[in-house]
């Protein structure tokens, strides 16, 4: 049987390709590198800078040029009612060329408050993408601690088959000595597909989320082998205070609400500029020919410039944009009142992942105290049964309460590395 379980899990290596000892550090490292998920949040990054370059560029001057060439025809004046007309030739080839500049000196803080908007934007997309990661990394990490757990639960399952294949050779021993039931033989050997079957499950389960884990990784035919040391890692319990202090100032979460209150203030100042006036500095320059605006049309280029300042106020903002003031002032109190939600969603957060956290440890304590009973007791129960003291039934029940134990210890050993990720990731420093 362990030559037959060898060649079998060789196979099934062969079948996946190649194997890859995965770390947590390389683990975390992939997810950056191949995550589709966070790609596209790196393109909203590029996309909010690319905006923020755009929103700078609205205090350089607007400069406009045209230039047109035409062909005249002749001029023919006439009277209101279209009698007594008169013809003039006009020069055939007409050209015009204007230039004009504006510099935008005051806007009432719109230019100033576009530019802090889009800053806050790219902010905001930064803040997407960290969040991203760090969902994204806790996504993985629960897929591979899960992977660890099919993993030694398998090999709990492969030490019970050896342990039961043993006393399966020595009942048949005893049942040849006429000294076991042939009925014994048979609970046992019903055991022991019981214990293969449940192995064969969780191989499946294995390969199902092998699959998946490579596919969040970006990885191709991998079978993916956990670190084992992970479980052996020592984790500093700070206390809950350190904890809240450092969801408080790295959580991506209360930063998103911190930003969208900065949006909302900047709305407020948007709003507020369409109440003043736009002041801006022009100049131009024009240079057109023939002139036509005396009779016959003279034909000669003529230029003109200017300099000057233009003040445009839009009058219908006094009964439109005040309405637009109020708006944003709800929307602060709106997102100030978002943050306040938060931060209680983030403190209970914290307190029961702690919470869970300590309970992790506890919970091994007890797993592993249930282990060294269940064990003590399946030894006793053994020797008793071979001194025919004891029932094959209750050799069963032994069997079965030192599995479940031990496979409940395998997972408590598990649970408190996953506890200990779960805080960093709602701290956000996963």
């Amino acid at each position: 049987m362990a030559l037959l379980t060898a060649v079998v899990t060789a196979m099934s290596a062969k079948a996946q390709g190649e194997v890859q000892m995965m770390t947590v550090d390389k683990l975390f490292q992939l997810v950056e590198s191949n995550s589709k998920t966070l790609q596209e949040t790196k393109t909203s990054v590029e996309f909010a800078q690319m905006g923020l370059k755009s929103a700078r560029a609205q205090r350089l001057p607007d400069v406009n040029a045209s230039l047109s060439a035409t062909v005249n025809g002749d001029v023919v004046v006439m009277n209101r009612n279209l009698t007594n007309a008169q013809g003039f030739s006009s020069p055939r080839f007409g050209n015009s060329f204007a230039l004009e500049a504006q510099q935008v000196v005051y806007a009432g803080g719109a230019v100033d408050a576009g530019i802090r908007m889009a800053e806050l934007q790219r902010d905001m997309a930064v803040n997407v993408q960290r969040s991203t990661s760090n969902a994204q990394r806790f996504v993985a990490l629960g897929q591979y601690l899960d992977l660890f757990k099919l993993q030694n639960r398998m090999r709990v399952y492969e030490q019970n088959i050896a342990l039961t294949q043993r006393l399966l050779a020595d009942i048949h021993v005893k049942q040849e000595q006429g000294m076991a039931l042939k009925n014994d033989v048979t609970r046992y050997e019903l055991q022991m597909e019981t214990l293969k079957l449940g192995l064969r499950k969780l191989q499946d389960q294995r390969a199902v989320l092998n699959h998946q884990l490579c596919n969040t990784l970006g990885l191709h035919d991998a079978e993916i082998r956990p670190d084992t040391n992970i479980i052996a890692q020592v984790f500093a319990q700070e206390g809950e205070l350190q904890w809240q202090q450092t969801a408080l100032t790295s959580s991506p979460m209360m930063e998103r609400t911190q930003l969208t209150t900065q949006i909302a203030e900047q709305q407020l100042r948007m709003a507020k500029s369409e109440l003043l006036p736009k002041v801006a500095v022009v100049a131009a320059d024009n240079l057109s020919g023939p002139f036509t605006y005396d009779l016959p049309p003279i034909d000669k280029n003529i230029n003109f410039w200017y300099v000057g300042v233009g003040v445009k106020y839009p009058i219908s903002s006094l009964f439109k944009s005040n309405k637009k003031v109020r708006q944003a002032e709800i929307g602060i109190q709106h997102s100030r009142d978002q943050q306040a939600v938060a931060l209680e969603s983030l403190n209970n957060q914290v307190q029961q992942a702690y919470t869970l956290y300590e309970q992790a440890y506890v919970n091994l304590d007890t797993q592993r105290k249930s282990v060294l009973l269940a064990r003590q007791n399946y030894e006793v129960v053994t020797e008793r049964y071979l001194n025919h003291l004891a029932l094959i039934t209750d050799m069963l029940d032994a069997s079965n309460i030192r599995l479940a134990a031990e496979l409940q210890e395998v997972d408590a050993r598990i649970n408190i590395v996953y506890a200990y990720y779960q805080m960093k990731y709602i701290a956000g420093t996963l």
